[in-house]
């Protein structure tokens, strides 16, 4: 993989040095900073001319900064002859914003996938979608990565798994996360049924399913405010689950969900909460457990490069 570079922003500068380390590849010497009022400077120090180039940058917290700073490393790899650019999106911002929901809404996450095609990216990776027509968003090839194999193989090292373990959606628009993600594990799936009065507010209605004397793993793609997902293992837990786990892709964790989640554990609603490193944690926490999902990105590189299928590594 000679002709390989690998480029990081400021957003999860440890989740790019586990791949540059599976990869044996070391990160490229870019300078990614501000100027003194507060605008992106981006420097190459290389050259990258014809190189297959991977920029790994998650657009979290904060979104429009790191942002910025993709579509300026883009923009400069372009300019710099680079072969083809590639950009690895462990979390990809607005894309709980895909459609109007009222009469002038804007669709964020269409408009972020313009100005990603423009800066010059010919390939994107991005990992769990929060709604997958995104992909169709834009007009160059992307590979819709899962974090289901991570996370499940989690719980089996745990024994769960079978009719012992129940794998519940927190919503009905969660149903076939769940129902994959159960197919796993081998076992049945439960639904919470709730209604939304206001954005970031959740009431837990009822469970549809058999939770009573089964080990819980509630599986969501994100969790930010933390208001459904403890909402619904209180209720799972008061209908008889013995254990109840909490589980996601992205920990978005913005406003209260470090306290409702901490708090949740200490009162013994959730035995865990399992989530991946797409987002870097601004804050730990006792029961929480973060896997990587670097090896995922990196054999995912690998395969890119070689031009070899991306879909195999999902065949369960």
């Amino acid at each position: 993989m000679k002709q390989v570079k690998l480029i990081t922003g400021n957003a999860n500068p440890e989740l790019a040095r586990k791949v540059s380390a599976n990869l044996g590849i070391p990160l490229a010497d870019v300078t990614v900073g501000r100027f003194s009022d507060g605008e992106t400077q981006v420097v190459i120090n290389e050259s990258v001319r014809d190189c297959d180039v991977f920029i790994i940058q998650s657009l979290c917290r904060p979104a429009n900064d790191n942002i910025m700073e993709l579509l300026l490393l883009a923009d400069a790899l372009k300019r710099a002859s680079a072969g083809r650019i590639t950009a690895v999106l462990p979390y990809y911002a607005y894309g709980r914003q895909d459609r109007k929901v009222n009469p002038r809404d804007p669709i964020s996450a269409k408009l972020l996938a313009d100005i990603i095609m423009t800066s010059g990216v010919n390939h994107v990776v991005v990992i769990d979608l929060h709604a997958k027509q995104v992909e169709g968003f834009f007009d160059i090839p992307v590979d819709h990565l899962e974090a289901r194999p991570v996370l499940t193989d989690y719980f089996l090292s745990l024994g769960m798994g079978g009719e012992d373990t129940v794998v519940v959606s927190p919503d009905i628009g969660g149903v076939a996360r769940a129902r994959n993600f159960a197919k796993v594990l081998s076992s049945p799936i439960a639904i919470i049924d709730k209604r939304r009065p206001r954005p970031n507010v959740s009431e837990v209605m009822n469970v549809i399913g058999e939770v009573k004397g089964k080990r819980a793993v509630i599986i969501d793609d994100i969790i930010d405010t933390a208001g459904t997902i403890v909402n619904a293992a209180k209720v799972i837990k008061e209908m008889g689950a013995t254990e109840v786990y909490a589980a996601c892709t992205h920990p978005v964790f913005s406003g209260p969900a470090v306290e409702r989640l901490s708090n949740a554990v200490k009162e013994g609603f959730i035995k865990e909460i399992v989530v991946t490193d797409t987002i870097p944690l601004s804050q730990e926490f006792e029961g929480v457990k973060v896997l990587t999902v670097a090896g995922m990105i990196s054999e995912a590189i690998r395969r890119i490069h070689y031009g070899e299928s991306i879909s195999q590594m999902f065949k369960f």
